[in-house]
């Protein structure tokens, strides 16, 4: 049986599927705006993902917030414990 994937994972998996890079070149101090490169609409499309993804509703005001990686992981990680 596969082991059971972290939201961290999840997360990355999703970023490098997304920016068709390596999972293993991302790391979670790196910046989603200057060592990712995400735009405004990467970054609407990452949201609309991690929604699906982990049923979630984030606020506009919330993601707007997000500067790296390890915050998008500690977000989720924080509304789904609080769940």
């Amino acid at each position: 049986m596969a082991a059971q994937r972290t939201i961290a994972d999840q997360i990355l998996i999703s970023l490098s599927q997304r920016l068709r890079m390596d999972v293993t070149d991302i790391k979670p101090e790196y910046s989603l705006r200057h060592d990712l490169r995400l735009d405004s609409a990467d970054s609407i499309e990452l949201v609309f993902a991690l929604e699906e993804m982990f049923d979630l509703d984030v606020p506009d005001e919330d993601f707007r917030k997000w500067t790296t990686v390890s915050e998008v992981i500690g977000y989720v990680e924080a509304r789904l414990h609080a769940a």
